[in-house]
């Protein structure tokens, strides 16, 4: 009745894995080309990946693993509070704080441009919930997130200079024994990191134990400041809290803050409470939902691939005001080989980054150029880009 053969794509995501499986595959069956279901059990993500062609798959979606991923990157560098890999993690975005007293504080991008011994870019700045893409005269102020694009060494050197180098997380206290924990538990202990995981229902620390035999499964609420202070919350290098529910979550990650745990991650389902939290503890959090449809969002882009667009990949910033885009340059490209200075872009638009086939990263300057077989990263804040022409101005 609602004529899904017609449909260029169908996305599944009731509260049953099994009924979306039977969704795409009649999808398919009714002629839908591409499908997308949401397949949260983990035995059911295994073997969905063999079976993907005889299920009518064309992807699937996992929102608990995903944001485990997600928060694992970023207790591998706890110095970024978001990360966003491009060019098979040969460049990467990450966001940083301007804190008040540091080298950044005040500072002119060209003159951070000019003391830096390493090539980087700010590609973006989120200041009192606007968003600027910056030039050189840009200058920073205390409370700016700022979104810098380099090699990951290149990076880690950067927040060495500014002073902001933390120690490598070696133990992470995890609140709730939610599918998110099993996943990131699983990450942690097999990083070598020791995993302490806090839940209170026993008979699910007991199916834990079983599931997580690298990490220190726990019978106590998380949410008592006597449990967390028993149990090491001031030792610990992060907390993560993982409930089901965000208030929990908010509460216990501002109490690990003001005990001055130094890293904490706070996963809230629902985007708006960010807006709630102070605004040193909002700079690290991680939503399942926005996560889950950027990865939709990507599969859409690349859907448009096949109807001549270069989108190679694509990842949202800044609650999703700003979109970094990886786009393949063709040999039919027309400004390939122009200086960049010499392009005449559309507003808003920056090129962040320029990876050769050689794999060679390049953070550009206006004497550099596109080459065919290049790969190259764009940051805008524009929405309609879907072929690397569309960042030129018309005319």
């Amino acid at each position: 009745a609602a004529e899904v053969g017609k449909c260029d794509l169908m996305i599944a995501v009731t509260s049953a894995d099994e009924t979306n499986l039977l969704c795409c595959m009649v999808a398919r069956k009714l002629g839908c080309p591409h499908t997308i279901a949401r397949i949260r059990n983990p035995v059911y993500a295994e073997e969905t990946y063999l079976l993907r062609e005889e299920l009518g798959l064309s992807m699937t979606v996992n929102p608990e693993r995903t944001t485990a991923k997600e928060i694992f990157g970023l207790l591998q560098y706890p110095s970024f509070l978001k990360r966003e890999p491009f060019a098979k993690g040969r460049a990467e975005i990450v966001a940083l704080p301007v804190r008040a007293g540091g080298k950044l504080d005040g500072m002119v991008l060209s003159d951070l441009y000019t003391s830096l011994k390493v090539r980087v870019l700010v590609c973006a700045v989120e200041r009192n919930k606007e968003v600027y893409i910056p030039d050189g005269s840009f200058r920073l102020e205390v409370g700016d997130h700022i979104y810098v694009t380099s090699t990951v060494q290149s990076l880690l050197q950067m927040v060495k200079w500014i002073g902001m180098e933390t120690q490598k997380i070696r133990s992470v206290m995890l609140i709730g024994g939610s599918r998110t924990a099993v996943y990131l538990a699983r990450m942690l202990a097999d990083a070598g990191i020791h995993v302490k995981l806090l839940e209170t229902k026993p008979d699910r620390c007991e199916e834990l134990s079983a599931d997580l035999p690298k990490a220190e499964i726990i019978n106590a609420d998380g949410t008592s400041i006597n449990t967390l202070l028993t149990e090491g919350i001031e030792e610990t290098d992060a907390v993560v809290p993982l409930t089901n529910m965000d208030e929990q979550n908010m509460v216990i990650a501002m109490y690990a803050n003001s005990r001055r745990v130094p890293k904490v991650v706070t996963k809230i389902n629902r985007g708006e409470y960010c807006a709630l939290l102070p605004a040193n503890e909002a700079e690290c959090v991680v939503t399942p939902l926005q996560l889950t449809s950027t990865n939709i969002l990507r599969y859409v882009r690349a859907m448009q691939n096949s109807q001549a667009t270069n989108v190679r990949t694509l990842h949202r910033l800044v609650g999703g005001k700003v979109e970094a885009l990886e786009f393949g340059v063709t040999a039919d490209v027309p400004f390939a080989g122009v200086p960049l200075r010499d392009l005449n872009l559309r507003k808003n638009i920056l090129v962040a980054g320029i990876i050769r086939e050689n794999g060679k990263t390049i953070i550009p300057s206006g004497n550099d150029s596109f080459c065919a077989g290049d790969d190259v990263i764009i940051v805008t804040t524009n929405t309609d880009l879907t072929d690397l022409r569309d960042i030129m101005a018309r005319g």
